[in-house]
This record gives structure tokens, C-alpha cells and sequence, in this order.
């Protein structure tokens, strides 16, 4: 990847073109492009390959950290210019949570795994210089959520930034 910046989203894979989230995920792509970031995604469809072809369509490169075990069911998205695959899932999120910024966008399961390990090492005094931005009012709900009912400090919480949308989103990240 060079000298480049890299910017790891995550996201659903899930999220279907028609979707307006989809829109705002290739929106975000084009955006960090724009900017001269590298974009890593985990390479398969939904917001993964919003963001993805966003980036590549803005002119960005795109790097997928796939699985390699999960070959024989799906390939990577037909964006990404460069696929990295992972020996497993643990192998997957260490490679993409080690972006120079990350962020995330909708998504389920897989998506918070993800935010929560970043966050997770930013508490441990790892990776504090990675800024951490998530998009959307779902996730102030989320550490809201973590904060009120789980006990969460609302230092912890301040580790995590949330972002209206992609243009804000890229503006926090530089």
C-alpha cells in the first residue's frame, strides 16, 4: 500500500444497491478516495462493496482482507483492486483494524465485533492515535446503550466519535 494512508470501514455485507445506506457507504468511499486515503474493506458484498466501489470509481485503491476458507462461498467484490486474504476471521479483523483510521457504517454482528475490538485497544492504550468514527445516529444509540445499561465509564465512550454522515466522517479523520 505504500506511503498511503489507509482508512479500513467497516459494514454490513448485507446491504443491498437499492438501500439508501448503500448510497452513503459508496458516498464515504469516493470521499476518502478524494482525500488520498487507501481504503480496506473485509472485500465482499453490502457496504463493503459500496465503499469499495466508491473509492475505486473516485480513482482510490481498494484493498480486501478476505478469508481464505471462505472461498468456495463468495468472492471478493469486483472493486477491490487488491485482495489480502486472511488465514481466518481472528486474522481478518487484526489486518483491519490496523488502518490508520477506521470507521464503520451500518451493520450487524460483524460490524460491531469489529468496532469493539478497535475500541477495545484504544482503551488498552493501543492504537490511540487511530481515529475511531462511526456514522450514524444508530451508534450514539449503541454507546448510549453501553453507557446507561451496562455500566460503561462515559471516558470509555469518548474514544468512539460519531459522525452524521460521510462528509463528516472524512472531515475527523483528516
Amino acid at each position: 500500500m505504500g506511503s498511503r494512508r489507509v482508512a479500513a470501514v467497516f459494514g454490513s455485507a448485507t446491504l443491498d444497491p437499492g438501500d439508501p445506506e448503500y448510497a452513503s457507504a459508496e458516498r464515504l468511499g469516493a470521499l476518502l478516495a478524494a482525500a488520498g486515503w487507501t481504503v480496506m474493506t473485509g472485500g465482499y458484498d453490502g457496504a463493503m462493496a459500496a465503499v469499495s466501489r466508491g473509492a475505486s470509481e473516485a480513482g482510490g485503491h481498494v484493498v480486501g482482507v478476505t478469508v481464505e476458507g471462505w472461498r468456495n462461498r463468495w468472492a471478493a467484490n469486483r472493486w477491490v483492486a487488491e485482495e489480502r486474504p486472511a488465514p481466518d476471521l481472528p486474522a481478518r479483523l487484526a489486518a483491519l483494524v490496523r488502518g490508520d483510521a477506521l470507521l464503520a457504517v451500518g451493520g450487524g454482528v460483524g460490524t460491531l465485533a469489529e468496532v469493539a475490538l478497535a475500541w477495545h485497544l484504544r482503551l488498552r492504550g493501543e492504537d490511540l492515535d487511530r481515529p475511531l468514527v462511526v456514522i450514524g445516529d444508530r451508534w450514539r444509540r449503541v454507546i448510549d446503550d453501553l453507557v446507561q445499561d451496562l455500566g460503561m465509564a462515559a471516558a470509555e465512550a469518548e474514544h468512539v466519535r460519531v459522525a452524521a454522515g460521510p462528509d463528516d466522517a472524512v472531515a475527523m479523520i483528516g
